[in-house]
């Protein structure tokens, strides 16, 4: 199992995160995993925060970027350098605990490639709101998203996905969507590969500390053209 944590100014927020995946991680896969957190060019002290924690766990590797260039781009970073047979991906802020992999992994051993978590389907559970506003922007981007790209996937936008290694690797070499709308590009790429995908229900968090702001939403909108007209052109062969 590998892990990629995308870390960007989480100096508050990733020791529990960090603490809860290797406490999960050694019971479910002892000695079988890493976790590999890409720092995104963050200005806080979350290096020595990572640093520390990776002196204390044998399986963190550590991917530094002095520059920051968007969650997407280090995702991919990070999943390009995995070696996992199971690969996933993760928010430093602990949104969707690692306990979800309960339920997914053995979709995952029966032959599905990418299991996505999900907040907007039957069983899923928001155990704390965002605000309104982004609650019904997010509504109204995921019915923009659907119908423009992949329709019936109900929650693009959870980051808590998890893929079998090779998925993950074949996907993520063509990803090429920087900031928050890689996620939607991924779900496009694992269906023009073939690749079944399934959406769980999970319980979420939210982190008022988000980085997301109404810019990205718009911007997330506009890449999902994008992404479609690629599609069209044979962008991703």
């Amino acid at each position: 199992m590998s892990v990629i944590i995308p870390a960007y100014n989480e100096a508050k927020r990733i020791t529990p995160t960090i603490k809860d995946i290797v406490k999960y991680l050694d019971i479910i896969a002892p000695k079988e995993y890493e976790v590999l957190i890409v720092l995104d060019g963050s200005k806080d002290n979350t290096l020595d925060i990572v640093t520390g924690l990776a002196k204390q766990y044998k399986a963190i590797r550590i991917i530094h970027n002095t520059v920051n260039r968007g969650k997407g781009a280090v995702v991919r970073q990070g999943i390009l350098e995995s070696v996992g047979d199971y690969v996933l991906f993760m928010d430093a802020d602990n949104s969707t605990h690692i306990q979800e992999l309960d339920a997914m992994l053995p979709v995952l051993k029966e032959g599905i490639q990418v299991v996505i978590g999900s907040r907007d389907i039957k069983g899923s559970k928001v155990a704390i709101h965002q605000a309104r506003y982004k609650e019904l922007l997010g509504d109204l981007g995921n019915w923009w998203i659907q119908i423009v790209l992949v329709g019936g996937i109900q929650d693009t936008q959870c980051g808590f996905k998890v893929f079998s290694g090779d998925a993950a690797r074949r996907i993520f070499e063509k990803v090429s969507m920087q900031g928050w709308s890689f996620d939607i590009e991924v779900l496009a790429l694992a269906r023009y590969f073939g690749y079944t995908i399934k959406e769980m229900p999970v319980i979420w968090y939210n982190d008022n500390s988000s980085h997301v702001t109404l810019k990205d939403y718009i911007v997330v909108l506009r890449d999902t053209f994008i992404i479609k007209y690629r599609m069209i052109k044979g962008y991703y062969q």
